[in-house]
């Protein structure tokens, strides 16, 4: 008698259950245009969920990888390359936002709990190092530019009306003094008695004038 093989349902549930967390996986990860992928040891349930909220934060999301699935999941994404031959622990923050923000986030946190630590970054499906992720954690955020850019394009019109605004004010006290000191009632005196003086006489010498023909 032959012996037949028979399938565990137990093992053709697990493998359709990986299928789907690796359609759900590569469907995510079709929207990132920016990521960092890390690794933990000995992280505690709080430390977890501060990391979590941490990406969140900033615009992000965070998931914890199995490294077969990862890769599987990524192919034809921004992070194909980034999650290729990883060993070990594996996490990725990814975002459509501002990298710079979620590179200041989790360097942060990584300076904070020395249990979190890079692997590798991306940044618009390019793979950056280590080095590139504490560079573009020290670069202005979007909001950082945006404000920046908001005050150069105001600030001149604030000192403008600010300017004009202190010379109307100055303008006025210096007219209310005068007027308080009487400064102007001389030179409004003087232009009616200008007017009352007589015109001067012609020499008594000068010879009368011709009438015209």
């Amino acid at each position: 008698m032959t012996n037949e093989k028979f399938k565990d349902p137990k093992m053709a549930v697990s493998k359709a259950k990986k299928i789907e967390q690796v359609e759900a996986l590569s469907k995510e990860f079709q929207d990132a245009k920016h990521g960092i992928v890390g690794t933990f040891a000995k992280m505690t349930v709080e430390k977890d969920f501060e990391l979590r909220k941490t990406v969140r934060g900033a615009g992000g999301k965070y998931r914890v990888l199995k490294n077969t699935l990862a890769e599987r999941a990524a192919k034809g994404t921004a992070v194909e390359e980034a999650v290729k031959s990883l060993a070990g622990v594996t996490s990725i923050a990814y975002t459509t936002g501002d990298p710079v923000a979620l590179a200041k986030a989790l360097s942060k946190y990584a300076k904070d709990n020395p249990e979190y630590t890079f692997k590798a970054g991306i940044v618009e499906g390019r793979v950056i190092a280590i080095k590139d992720i504490d560079a573009l954690a020290n670069m202005p955020s979007k909001e950082e530019i945006y404000s920046k850019l908001l005050f150069l394009m105001t600030a001149p019109a604030q000192r403008l009306v600010t300017v004009m605004n202190a010379v109307g004010r100055d303008i006025a006290v210096v007219i209310n003094q005068g007027v308080e000191k009487q400064k102007f009632s001389g030179a409004a005196e003087a232009a009616p008695a200008a007017a009352a003086e007589p015109a001067p006489e012609a020499p008594s010498g000068a010879a009368p004038a011709e009438a015209s023909a």
